[in-house]
């Protein structure tokens, strides 16, 4: 078959395509930004790529009209303001394009919604699921709760809190009800519903069957994680107090945590398990997934995160745009090393971040972190999804990465931190010689006070990193 998957680069869209290239069909992968997605070698006779974008409707024309199955698999909880009417308007787009094809299916991944009252992320699912029903073609919609899986923001954001906290003053949502689900079984019921006609123009739940508090999670994962946690859960904590809490404490940004704050109020467990007997397939239990998830992060076999997404940041950009770093009206801090193994600095650097550090003065980094996240920034706790390859448009750190080309020997990071002005730190191999350049591009003066402010800084942190780089392992 032909099938159409929108959100290739997401964290489902990553994990379901070598899927649904092994069972032998060719897939189109609908991206906005071609500079971002890196499928593996092996994948790349079976798939083509599109670059579209649901809200520009002249690009969706580029969807070839012989599509078997369509994917819907994009959302978001925080990239802008009014992000529902944003997300109701490109499924309208998407549905009127699917008009021009043969597309006999289309799967869409909502939210539980079976309470009378929802978060405004809920009632966003909701309305495009509607929309997407009004198509000319047989819709299957799966509403799935909390997604537990190396690298989703749900898993991600638990672990953060019951690793760093072994005391827990917690908002009452926390004795809120949930289903939740291990993303190997989210995989199996979006590849099984395939062609399968019980599935047509109907929505489903999908979830394990363990019905669990947010307490109850976060107390098994820390006895899975061999953990002694205690939780006292409060009647009275805002909004804002319960988002402030959730974004200093995990890896969130603070627009995501007030979207996570909101839906956590709301119970999401499923109507029934139908959907479990016309596909034949038995979820695995909540405590089995966190062991599985928790296998793939000790193994360093994380495919997918939500932390690669530009939600984790709560800033959009378009890569192409600032691949080619500006000249006219920056500083810059360059400074060029003779290595001494062209081979072990380029792995240092492709290592560098996350778990490793930044190899000197680390502890000035994580100061950097903080007082970026004092500030209402993403701060260091993002980390890396893998620690040994590193692809355009994932997160790093406080780092996006425009351009990584490991026999290049080039990497370039944009800054994603709060800062007056743009950012720049490109590590490039010329020869035998490691050059490496901070540029900064001031927003009028403020943005230039800022830059000869940390320039005693960028002495001390740029020259010993440079220094740790060029030298080889021993």
């Amino acid at each position: 078959m032909n099938i159409l998957l929108t959100g290739a680069t997401g964290y489902i869209g990553k994990r379901i395509l070598p899927l649904l290239v092994n069972k032998g069909h060719h897939v189109v992968c609908c991206v906005r930004d071609k500079s971002r997605f890196n499928p593996p070698s092996s994948l790349k006779e079976n798939i083509s790529v599109i670059e579209i974008d649901l809200l520009d409707e002249a690009s969706l024309s580029k969807i070839p009209p012989d599509i078997d199955v369509a994917y819907y698999l994009v959302h978001s909880m925080s990239s802008s303001q009014n992000y529902a009417e944003l997300e109701h308007k490109s499924a309208q787009n998407f549905r009127e394009a699917l008009s021009n094809t043969r597309v006999n299916q289309v799967i869409y991944l909502s939210g539980i919604v079976n309470e009378s009252n929802l978060s405004k992320h809920l009632e966003s699912r909701k309305k495009v699921e509607d929309e997407l029903s009004k198509g000319e073609y047989n819709f299957t919609c799966l509403r799935a709760g909390i997604i537990i899986g190396s690298g989703s923001a749900s898993f991600e954001i638990m672990r953060d809190l019951v690793e760093k906290l072994p005391v827990m003053i917690a908002p009452k949502w926390l004795l809120t009800r949930c289903q939740p689900i291990g993303i190997s079984d989210v995989l199996k019921f979006l590849i099984n519903c395939i062609s399968v006609k019980e599935t047509y123009n109907r929505n489903f739940d999908i979830g394990c069957n363990d019905v669990l508090t947010y307490k109850e999670m976060l107390l098994e994962l820390a006895r899975v994680r061999n953990l002694t946690r205690k939780i006292w859960t409060v009647p009275v904590m805002s909004p804002n107090l319960s988002s402030y809490w959730l974004y200093f404490v995990t890896s969130t940004s603070y627009k995501l945590a007030r979207s996570l704050v909101s839906s956590m109020k709301v119970e999401v467990v499923c109507r029934d398990h139908e959907i479990n007997q016309i596909l034949g397939i038995e979820p695995i239990s909540y405590t089995q997934a966190l062991i599985r998830a928790f296998d793939k992060i000790e193994n360093n076999e994380i495919v997918s995160s939500w932390k690669d997404s530009y939600s984790s940041s709560g800033i959009t950009i378009d890569i192409s745009e600032f691949v080619n770093v500006p000249e006219y009206g920056c500083f810059k801090d360059k400074r060029t090393r003779k290595v001494e193994s062209r081979d072990s600095t380029v792995e240092k650097i492709w290592s560098i971040g996350g778990k490793n550090g930044w190899y000197f003065g680390t502890w000035l980094w994580k100061i950097r972190g903080f007082l970026d996240k004092l500030v209402g920034g993403v701060g260091l706790r993002r980390g890396r999804t893998n620690q040994n390859t590193i692809f355009a448009g994932d997160s790093l750190d406080f780092w996006r990465v425009l351009y990584a080309n490991k026999e290049e020997g080039r990497l370039l990071l944009f800054a994603e931190m709060k800062l007056p002005g743009d950012a720049w730190l490109e590590f490039r191999i010329d020869g035998d010689n490691l050059i490496q350049t901070a540029t900064f591009r001031p927003l009028g003066l403020y943005g230039r006070l800022y830059w000869f402010a940390v320039l005693p800084f960028h002495g001390i942190i740029f020259e010993g990193l440079l220094s740790e780089l060029s030298q080889s392992d021993k």
